[in-house]
């Protein structure tokens, strides 16, 4: 016979864990647009705002793990060194493609988790303020929908997530005008850090006042020391 006082149990619903899939160009061919450096200076600005992502993104709760996407071997050495999942970028060319492969890779190796693109010029990536945004997305997935994050600029997109079979991000020109097309919904519109991606040296100001990760502040002070 029941106590007086029990209760029948509530079940309990467990929220799906997360694998941030972080693309990166080599960088000594991204970042054009921070103008007035030398092509070493961008290459190392490049790299240490990927590693201060991927850090940010390893330390949020939630993140089951990180997949970088990269063909520079440098950087995936380091990453691996770090103990972040690296997988070649292949032979496409459209970011778009390389991130449905991603999303296929994500599901095979970690079934039942949420695939989320995530840029990789977030120098200053909060790992609470993440948080909070895959709280929101994995909602949105579980709902059926898709989910994205608009840049600080209003115009493009940081973050994206959707259901494995589902996976059909928009990045380029426009692409939070294109989410929003395609379905998504907006999530993170507070979260600063993770909309303050970085392309040109007026984001790199704003990033640096707000607050940047370690690698990104030695490679800035590089940058800002005179030679000789």
């Amino acid at each position: 016979m029941s106590a007086p006082h029990d209760r029948p149990e509530t079940p309990v619903t467990t929220r799906p864990t997360c694998v941030v899939v972080v693309p990166v160009k080599p960088p000594a061919l991204g970042k054009s647009r921070l103008v007035g450096m030398t092509d070493e200076q961008r290459r190392e600005l490049a790299e240490a705002f990927a590693l201060d992502t991927v850090a940010a993104a390893a330390a949020t709760a939630g993140v089951e793990a990180v997949l970088v996407v990269t063909d520079d071997s440098r950087l995936a050495s380091a990453l691996r060194g770090d103990g972040v999942e690296v997988m070649p970028d292949g032979v496409s060319e459209d970011l778009n493609e390389t991130l449905v492969q991603a999303a296929a890779e994500v599901a095979r190796r970690w079934p039942g988790t949420v695939p989320v693109a995530l840029c990789a010029d977030l120098p200053g990536l909060r790992p609470d303020e993440l948080a909070a945004v895959l709280v929101e997305a994995t909602t949105q997935v579980s709902a059926g929908r898709t989910a994205f994050v608009r840049d600080r600029a209003g115009i493009g997109t940081t973050v994206y997530a959707a259901a494995p079979d589902g996976f059909a991000p928009s990045f380029g020109f426009d692409s939070a005008a294109a989410h929003e097309r395609a379905g998504a919904v907006e999530i993170g519109s507070t979260a600063t850090s993770v909309r303050t991606d970085v392309d040109d040296l007026a984001d790199l100001g704003a990033a640096l006042v707000a607050g940047v990760g370690p690698h990104t502040t030695a490679a800035s002070g590089r940058r800002a020391t005179p030679e000789g």
